[in-house]
């Protein structure tokens, strides 16, 4: 179908149309995404009171529209130079569109409807067109966000959000298509299970009041992965990818819509070597999303994912010693880890009224996990006597030294209606968003120790199961009048613990609640420049674990709390340039923080009491085409985030083993760099699009006492700055449908500290991957 654009100047064509639903009444404020790919060109227009759009004049050629709406389905079309004609919008399709969707357009329109706070995305094209190899390479593009590589291969990313702790993920939200991804997130908000990157379509980050819509974790921002919709048309597409350290990637995707079903199906197949010797992954991941149109007013939408992964990786990292002569070094030869995950969800959208529309969501989760290793970090070695008599030295690593097998399974469903409601119009509009969600989380915890290294079955040292039940809601309305939005909005999290240790029969019970509340605020200061404020809530619930101890006790830990608070503006104040800034600051109450921080004890949590989280986001992007009108396009991509504070505060005291006098008040908060900084220079033109990346990421702490020298076992000490370089190169063929593509990771292949929790890890080394993409 192609797009209405009238002819304009002699110098070019006026993209314009009118946007209307299926009852042909006009649709204000729906938004209008111009893309031409092959020379980066991309611009975003609002329609007016009428439904109507007009672009100035452009360079001759075909163009993409993404036309949007809230509470309609996107639509596709392309621009040549037609005479002007309508674009019809049906309800929203498909569990894609139910997101905190961010592309923040330059006009009145977005500053009103879109969330207050400091919010990015990282579209289809920019994740297409960059070759990430996994997600912590992505999220490295977008300000605030600190990801800290492990193994080598990306499956297990740990992230940060403006200076908080990354191991796992724990304090930030992971969601997929709005829907919580983590497998246990009240109970043990852990990241073991990643999907690949080749999954999603699009990547978006909030970091601001907007939060208190999804929860349980409200800190510092959520990263919500966006699925495809399945096409109008039957289309197809197969991407390959080798590199050096036995790298193969193979990823197929195939969907189409007949009648009123559409569906899509994503298949990838990834293995190679990881960061260091005797690690290898290989992960089979299939995906699927049904949408069954069953009238103008009702759409069912089925998800279903099957996930695999077969790995012989490690938990433990480098003492100084080992690192000094082999930094990628890896004793372990007989460790494995072997997760398996099925998720689903089933969603229905009811367009109610041209003004209400309820979502239902009904979703879980099946995810399994075994890990079997001799040992849990560096300071276990070389004498594990306290675990094993029969490891007297690294000599019995391979013969008489037994391993631990941590054995776990977890289950969760929850269901979540949301009902979404708009009112007045013209200067004065009221827009109200209420939902509710129950949900049941299953852990069951078992650990079995080996007497060999290779095996995988023992005595029982640990059985245990843990159980969540959480309900949740929360009302959020914004009050729209002219140029001005006020967004305010409550939610409660009611969450119930239960621990039973089915070695001794000891049960423990308790239950927490929290009020979350948050309020925002917009301006429309001129043209293309919105300015917000914020202030929220921060929550994060403790672990089961945590709360209820071995023996059935319930332990005195309190929930993370926090005020947040941020104010910025972005701005598109000339064609081709845009720009965000935001000063945020994260004032916790109470930061729960692992006993021993460097010790990787992982078990026990303590309440870690005040911290300060204070700091500067600036993102811009600048394209040339888009000031001279060019076929060329000269392009300029940064993410910097200065952390000016990440402190303990008040009177704290060490939680490093044998420091627990040692005042730590000042101090800095571990892995939380000042400052990162992320740039991209790249060239497109007709078919080539090339980049060169920089990425720069200042020095850390390995523990709270702040350690400058290191110490024996890794586990403490100083990381110094890091830079890294990638460059990517992509080439479309038009005749044969494909992109041939080529890519380099750590270009200078250098080789750095990235993490002491559990010992020294090293950086990834240089990676050389190159492939090709069909599209039919």
């Amino acid at each position: 179908m192609s797009l209405a654009a009238a002819a304009g100047a002699q110098d070019g064509i006026r993209i314009s149309g009118r946007v209307v639903d299926q009852r042909a009444a006009v649709i204000e404020g729906a938004r209008i995404l111009v893309e031409r790919r092959e020379i980066s060109f991309q611009r975003n227009l609002v329609t007016d009171k009428e439904g109507a759009f007009q672009m100035p004049a452009v360079a001759p050629g075909r163009y993409l529209l993404t036309i949007s709406a809230e509470g309609f389905a996107d639509q596709t079309l392309e621009a040549d130079g037609a005479s002007t004609i309508e674009i019809v919008l049906g309800p929203a399709r498909v569990a894609g569109e139910v997101s905190v969707r961010s592309s923040y357009l330059a006009g009145t329109e977005e500053a009103l409807e879109r969330t207050p706070g400091s919010i990015q995305t990282i579209d289809k094209r920019e994740l297409e067109r960059s070759r990430v190899f996994d997600f912590s390479e992505a999220l490295r593009k977008i300000p605030g966000i600190y990801a800290r590589d492990e193994e080598g291969f990306g499956l297990r990313p740990n992230i940060a959000i403006r200076g908080t702790n990354p191991t796992r993920s724990t304090k930030i939200l992971l969601l997929e298509d709005g829907i919580p991804l983590a497998y246990a997130p009240y109970g043990d908000n852990s990241s073991y299970y990643h999907p690949p990157v080749e999954r999603f379509e699009s990547i978006e980050v909030q970091k601001g009041s907007g939060q208190i819509e999804f929860g349980p974790v409200t800190v510092a921002g959520l990263v919500n992965y966006i699925t495809p919709n399945p096409p109008e048309k039957t289309s197809f597409s197969l991407k390959l990818t080798g590199g050096n350290r036995d790298f193969l990637s193979g990823n197929v995707q195939f969907g189409g819509t007949y009648g009123r079903t559409g569906f899509i199906v994503n298949l990838n197949r990834k293995q190679g070597a990881g960061a260091r010797e005797n690690i290898r992954s290989g992960i089979t991941d299939v995906s699927t999303k049904i949408v069954r149109t069953l009238n103008g007013r009702n759409v069912l939408t089925g998800k279903f994912s099957v996930f695999s992964e077969n790995s012989q990786v490690t938990y433990s990292g480098l003492t100084e010693a080992e690192y000094l002569a082999n930094p990628r070094r890896n004793p372990f030869l007989n460790d494995r880890f072997t997760p398996r995950r099925i998720g689903f969800s089933l969603q229905h959208v009811a367009v109610l009224t041209s003004r209400i529309d309820l979502t239902t969501t009904f979703y879980g989760s099946v995810f399994s996990r075994d890990w079997w290793r001799q040992s849990s970090n560096s300071s276990q070695r070389p004498n594990r006597l306290n675990v094993d008599p029969d490891c007297l030295s690294m000599a019995d690593l391979y013969t008489t030294c037994g391993n631990e097998g941590r054995v776990r399974d977890f289950r969760n469903w929850g269901i979540e209606p949301k009902l979404n409601a708009r009112f007045g119009g013209g200067l004065f509009r009221d827009e109200l968003h209420i939902g509710f969600r129950f949900t049941r989380e299953n852990q069951d915890r078992i650990q079995k120790n080996g007497d060999l290294p290779t095996s995988r079955d023992g005595f029982v040292v640990e059985d245990n199961n843990r159980r969540n039940q959480a309900v949740s809601g929360f009302i959020q309305n914004r009050f729209i009048f002219s140029n001005f939005a006020v967004t305010a909005g409550v939610r409660v999290e009611r969450i119930e613990f239960q621990r039973l240790n089915r070695l001794n029969g000891a049960t423990g019970r308790t239950a927490i609640t929290e009020l979350i509340p948050g309020v925002g605020l917009t301006y429309n200061l001129f043209g293309n420049t919105t300015v917000f404020a914020g202030i929220h809530r921060g929550f994060a619930p403790p672990r089961t674990e945590d709360i209820i101890s071995n023996s059935g006790g319930v332990v005195e830990i309190d929930s993370e709390r926090s005020w947040n608070y941020e104010a910025g503006f972005r701005s598109r104040p000339f064609t081709g340039v845009s720009l965000e800034a935001t000063f945020f600051r994260i004032d916790y109450e109470n930061q729960i923080v692992p006993a021993s921080i460097a010790g990787g004890v992982g078990a026990a949590f303590t309440n870690g009491g005040r911290t300060l989280h204070q700091g500067v986001e600036v993102s811009g992007r600048v394209d040339s085409s888009n000031f001279f009108k060019t076929d060329f396009n000269f392009y300029v991509q940064t993410a910097l985030t200065y952390l000016s504070n990440a402190e303990f505060r008040g009177r704290r005291f060490s939680s490093v083993s044998g420091f627990a006098g040692a005042s730590v008040g000042g101090n800095r908060l571990p892995y939380a760099p000042r400052t990162t900084l992320n740039t991209m220079v790249g060239y497109a033109y007709k078919n080539f699009d090339g980049f060169i990346e920089n990425n720069f990421i200042g020095r850390q702490f390995a523990d709270d006492l702040n350690t400058v020298d290191p110490i024996a076992n890794g586990q403490r000490g100083a990381l110094q700055a890091q830079t890294y370089w990638n460059a990517t190169a992509n080439y479309r063929v038009e005749k044969l449908k494909c992109v041939l593509f080529v890519t380099l990771k750590n270009v200078f292949d250098r080789t750095l500290i990235v993490d002491r929790t559990r010992g020294l890890l090293p950086s990834g080394p240089r990676l050389v991957q190159t492939g090709v993409k069909f599209s039919f």
